[in-house]
């Protein structure tokens, strides 16, 4: 239906939507998976969009997709207008769950995936609410045995054995990561970044390379993500990561580059003793849309 002659145009709920996952995601190909759309679609729901307010919304190159000054300005009206539509419905509707969840994760996941993840849920799940302590992983076991946590997740090594309680929700292959055209993987002995002691990656990592006898040295020594990501950025050290993490300028390397094959490792999540409800959703969300959203 055409708009009156004069009238203010209705934007529609869901091209608000596309913008936000395409400003997410980078690229209309990603965001048309997560709107279920084709990216044909998208592009089709873009363009009605820019003729609606009369001036472009996204600069588009071969690779991605960036917003320009105009569309920074809609994407935050959009985050508004969105949630503002889910308290809409929330307060017409009553909530069939309810309460907090104290989660723990990993400080990598958290930098990765929960963010996401923890606005996905809160769409779906209004009246939940979601707290996270970060931790390393033998911490978070511990607290939520101690029932200090409502539910937590940890990554591990496939080598060892499952902690009691938990359940393997996501498994990926662990790569050496380095710089696009980077070097440092020539260099001899091998400058490698890890994580502290207590991490599985580093433990895999580091016995790699002494059963393939190569020569190395720690680099970097950090327990944060942010750290390693930087260091293998600047092509000072290479580091054992997921396959997933090897974006932004980091590739993955390989035997080809005389480097050991690195085994897969785990998430694993976990809910203490006698979980409400509204736990046990927050938990089944995760374990169904954990690996979409590592993956994406």
């Amino acid at each position: 239906m055409a708009t009156p002659s004069g009238a203010t145009p209705l934007l529609d709920l869901d091209l608000l939507r596309t913008v936000v996952e395409i400003a997410e995601t980078g690229n209309f190909s990603a965001a048309a998976a997560k709107v279920h759309r084709t990216p044909s679609a998208v592009s089709m729901q873009v363009k009605k969009l820019e003729d609606m307010v009369s001036r472009p919304l996204f600069v588009r190159d071969s690779r991605s997709v960036s917003l320009t000054g105009d569309g920074e300005v809609l994407l935050a009206h959009a985050r508004r207008v969105l949630a503002l539509n889910r308290d809409i419905v929330s307060t017409l509707t009553t909530p069939t769950l309810a309460g907090t969840v104290r989660l723990g994760a990993p400080e990598d996941f958290v930098e990765r995936a929960l963010p996401t993840l923890m606005r996905r849920f809160s769409e779906t799940h209004c009246c939940i609410t979601v707290d996270v302590v970060v931790e390393r992983s033998e911490i978070l076991e511990q607290k939520v045995h101690e029932g200090a946590l409502d539910l937590a997740m940890i990554t591990r090594d496939t080598t060892t054995a499952l902690p009691r309680g938990f359940e393997v929700v996501f498994s990926e292959p662990l790569v050496w990561a380095g710089a696009r055209n980077g070097v440092a993987w020539e260099q001899d002995p091998l400058p490698v970044s890890v994580w502290d002691e207590n991490c599985s990656w580093r433990a895999l990592g580091l016995k790699s390379l002494d059963l393939a006898d190569r020569a190395y040295r720690v680099a970097f020594e950090s327990a944060f993500n942010a750290g390693q990501r930087a260091v293998v950025k600047a092509d000072l050290a290479i580091a054992p990561m997921p396959v997933s993490s090897c974006t932004d300028g980091i590739v993955a390397l390989g035997p080809e580059h005389g480097l050991p094959r690195l085994p897969d490792y785990e998430i694993a999540i976990a809910v203490r003793d006698a979980p409400p409800d509204h736990v046990l959703a927050a938990a089944q969300y995760l374990k169904l849309d954990l690996g979409d959203q590592l993956a994406a």
